[in-house]
């Protein structure tokens, strides 16, 4: 299953794998934190981010605010909720409204908030932050989602209505009757894998990406792209990028990134391979000066690429392309 297929944001759902996949971090003793639990949160919440653009570091612009907490009425709330946060989240400081694709307000996010992307920032309007604190608000300290009771009190607790929950597991059940998606390994290779997600919908820039992130390339690929008009990644870009983040320094190019770890040849078949590892194309599976293309595999029979000139970072199956020559371990 991709994004798409889930009528959800490529970034949002790259949001929502690295919110689920640092829980351990947080709360070690909550079990069966997924990325269907959140999507089926901020569904309900913000459509996931619906009518905003999410950058690749995850800000969400123009800020998602909801109705004011004023007691008139206004979305539901009755109630008066006077500010807490100045009016730096919510932009009113007289009283609240409830921020970001998780609808959290300000007082809850400064509680729970956390910092999903490592940019040493905390806000609500990230999406990748405002995943990483809803996920530690549902586990509470530990609850077992995996149970079902468990898994109904914990989105009660986000919004007591027994209606609110019945919305959000429906949704939980629509994304898990899609199929499972690739996960989010632990350590190094998480470091890895949750750099290449984060930067799904940039372009395609030939000779583009480098270990600080996107930039324009050169002139220009066969079939005439010119990367320097272009800020995003080719797919050696990418995999430099994301392998950067976790401290290996690779190659420029996907043959010479070949030569990198432990070679795993094409002939072990595409189950040798593990979330993190490389994985090549090229005109013949035993030359690596052939290899053309690579990619970073994520389980599932997936990967995450830069595929051609015109597209986008995406997640695509291992067997978009016929050439399949293998793979590389460095982790």
């Amino acid at each position: 299953m991709d994004a798409a297929a889930a009528g959800i944001p490529a970034r949002m759902f790259a949001a929502y794998l690295t919110g689920a996949s640092q829980i351990g971090a947080h709360v070690p003793a909550c079990q069966g934190m997924r990325w269907q639990i959140l999507a089926g949160i901020a569904r309900v919440e913000s459509d996931h981010a619906a009518g905003r653009t999410v950058s690749a570091g995850g800000d969400i612009t123009p800020p998602i605010t909801g109705p004011r907490l004023d007691g008139s009425g206004a979305g539901g709330n009755t109630t008066s909720i006077r500010d807490t946060d100045g009016g730096r989240w919510d932009g009113d400081a007289e009283f609240e409204r409830a921020v970001g694709p998780f609808q959290f307000l300000p007082e809850t996010f400064r509680a729970y908030g956390k910092d999903g992307n490592g940019d040493g920032q905390v806000s609500p309007h990230n999406a990748d932050d405002a995943a990483a604190s809803a996920a530690v608000y549902l586990c509470g300290n530990g609850r077992d989602l995996t149970d079902l009771e468990q898994l109904r009190t914990a989105i009660h607790t986000y919004n007591a209505s027994w209606a609110y929950v019945d919305d959000v597991l429906s949704g939980i059940a629509r994304y898990d009757s899609l199929g499972v998606a690739a996960s989010v390994p632990s350590g190094s290779a998480g470091t890895v894998v949750q750099a290449a997600l984060a930067q799904q919908g940039l372009p395609y820039s030939w000779g583009g990406g480098n270990a600080d992130g996107p930039s324009t390339g050169i002139c220009c690929s066969p079939g005439g792209q010119d990367g320097r008009t272009v800020t995003g990644f080719d797919c050696s870009g990418l995999t430099l990028y994301a392998y950067a983040k976790a401290g290996i320094r690779l190659p420029r190019t996907a043959a010479a990134q070949a030569g990198m770890g432990r070679r795993i040849p094409a002939s072990a078949g595409y189950g040798a391979l593990a979330p993190g590892d490389l994985v090549f194309f090229g005109y013949s599976p035993t030359s690596d000066a052939s290899i053309h293309h690579v990619g970073i595999y994520l389980g599932d029979g997936k990967m995450i690429n830069a595929p051609r000139p015109g597209k986008s970072v995406r997640l695509d199956p291992v067997t978009a392309l016929p050439d399949y020559a293998g793979g590389a371990r460095l982790l």
